[in-house]
């Protein structure tokens, strides 16, 4: 099985640990962020600390990923999800990339704290990699290079207000409300062959027991290696940086009636969402505060275990506040 490493809180504070068959043993330094674990050698410390760290208690699973890092996302990224908000992928000729605030990520067990206005609250699992070197002018990345770039393998969740997202007819702001990013619990660190295994991988999350997505990641449009090269050409990306790759089918949102979608060109853009807002709230597939997702990215055989999240909603009213 790939190392899995994780950034916990204990009684003496924040530290690294890595899975051992005896339980969670502590990394010789405390990095003070994702890039420093990378730039710091943290891969061979967690193999050293396999066998010669210290056991370590954890009182909670913190991000592996943390607040400094780039978060940019590939929207579209899976066919059946394009079909299922209304498009077709055989037109999808453009990789869609966007970027959520940082301050967006969470604990992997966090609440996610649903704002007073938000009223379509969604939820999109998506694979996490996390960059080990970084970039600052084009690459040409390849699937045999791949593992050269990415170090780390993550679960993400990318809530998303729907409401906002229409409405405001943009990604970030919908997607970057505090709480809509939790990662981990493990930051899975492959080797470049089980790094090739990456398109075994299975994607799927459950909303109070019910499966509501599932799929694997060979199903992506554009794969990681293409999707770096593209980022490299565009912004500057360093160690600790997280892509999340899209989310498969099974989200909450579904397009409008064809008769509103006939009816748009002769409505305002307040009737427009109006009539969408209506629509859409008739779908009980949206997140309520009460709720609680599960969800895991692993391997058939279990070679590949990224873990499992689990994530209550609240309302904002009621939250206690996320541990960063």
């Amino acid at each position: 099985m790939a190392l899995r490493v994780a950034r916990v809180s204990t009684n003496d504070g924040t530290v690294w640990a890595v899975e051992s068959p005896d339980g969670l043993r502590r990394l010789s330094q405390a990095y003070a962020t994702t890039r420093d674990f990378f730039e710091q050698g943290g891969a061979a410390d967690a193999e050293a600390a396999m066998t010669d760290g210290a056991q370590v208690e954890a009182t909670a699973f913190l991000s592996p990923v943390t607040q400094d890092a780039k978060f940019v996302c590939q929207a579209t990224n899976y066919a059946d999800h394009i079909r299922e908000v209304g498009g077709d992928p055989s037109h999808v000729v453009n990789n869609i990339l966007f970027v959520k605030a940082s301050s967006c990520i969470a604990p992997p067990d966090s609440d996610i704290i649903c704002p007073a206005h938000v009223q379509l609250l969604d939820y999109e699992i998506e694979l996490g990699l996390v960059l080990k070197r970084g970039f600052d002018g084009p690459q040409a990345i390849t699937p045999e290079t791949l593992a050269d770039w990415v170090g780390g393998l993550v679960i993400v969740n990318d809530i998303t207000a729907r409401d906002v997202q229409i409405s405001h007819m943009q990604f970030h702001k919908s997607k970057s409300y505090r709480t809509f990013g939790p990662v981990g619990p493990w930051l899975v660190l492959p080797t470049p062959d089980e790094l090739a295994r990456l398109f075994e991988l299975e994607l799927e999350l459950k909303v109070d027991g019910e499966v509501r997505q599932k799929a694997l990641a060979r199903e992506m449009i554009f794969k990681p290696a293409e999707t770096l090269t593209e980022l490299s050409q565009i912004m500057d990306l360093a160690p600790g940086d997280l892509i999340a790759t899209g989310t498969p089918a099974g989200v909450a949102l579904r397009p409008p009636p064809s008769f509103i979608q006939a009816l748009a060109g002769f409505m305002s853009p307040a009737a427009r969402f109006k009539a969408f807002l209506k629509g859409q709230l008739k779908r009980p597939q949206y997140l309520k505060p009460g709720q609680t997702m599960t969800s895991t990215v692993r391997s058939a055989d279990g070679a590949l275990d990224l873990g499992q999240q689990t994530n209550r909603v609240v309302a904002a009213s009621s939250a206690p506040g996320a541990t960063k």
